[in-house]
């Protein structure tokens, strides 16, 4: 039974806070949803008193604070453990399970990030060669994914963990910012399979009235 003290700093655009929110989602693991609002000075400080780096989501479990998706899907699961858990009792599972989580963050998330940043700049101080890598590291990464997702279910096989609930928001935005190609059927099926999962697609739907904020626009599907 989840502690009634959890509390969870997010925004429900944040590709990183619906990682969190999905696990939370999964279980009905009963928390306090502290929006960060955009424009709500009092909110950010509030999180800037919790964690002066400002980076959410941050989960408040009574007295300890937790900043980090991943940590925090890891609290839950040690400390909070209910029907679905994220992170196998055997340890080469667990290991591939958060190498999994790794690849999401660093080699999905990461590139697709830099080139949202990148259209919020000024023109001038844009990085045109940053962008142009980042886009081929996302098409390296889209390639080893269909090819490791071929004859699963889930990326870590057939058990829903950590891992998906990295890979669910992470290629959701990633095809709004560089469109997964017809070629990589594996991964735009996987796509599929994540928003079908109730949990996250209660973290699309919650996020819905936020898409006017997408830099680089929003398409009219998903």
């Amino acid at each position: 039974m989840a502690s009634p003290q959890l509390k969870l700093y997010a925004h429900p655009f944040s590709s990183y806070c619906q990682k969190a929110l999905i696990a939370l989602y999964e279980n009905h693991t009963p928390f306090v949803f502290k929006e960060l609002a955009i424009g709500d000075q009092a909110a950010s400080d509030e999180l800037g008193r919790l964690w002066p780096i400002k980076r959410f989501p941050v989960l408040v479990d009574g007295d300890k604070v937790v900043p980090e998706a991943t940590i925090i899907i890891e609290r839950l699961d040690a400390l909070y453990p209910a029907p679905v858990r994220f992170i196998p009792d055997d340890a080469e599972a667990a290991l591939d399970v958060r190498f999994l989580d790794r690849f999401f963050d660093h080699y999905i998330h990461t590139p697709s990030q830099k080139i949202v940043f990148d259209a919020i700049r000024e023109p001038n101080r844009r990085d045109a060669q940053g962008v142009e890598e980042a886009r081929a590291m996302l098409e390296q990464s889209y390639a080893w994914l269909d090819a490791h997702m071929a004859g699963r279910e889930w990326v870590s096989g057939e058990r829903f963990t950590l891992a998906d609930c990295s890979a669910a928001p992470s290629l959701f935005y990633v095809d709004w910012v560089h469109k997964i190609d017809a070629r990589f059927a594996n991964v735009l099926a996987y796509r599929q399979r994540l928003n079908a999962r109730p949990s996250f697609a209660r973290a699309i739907d919650e996020a819905r009235p936020y898409r006017q904020y997408f830099p680089l626009g929003a398409p009219e599907r998903d």
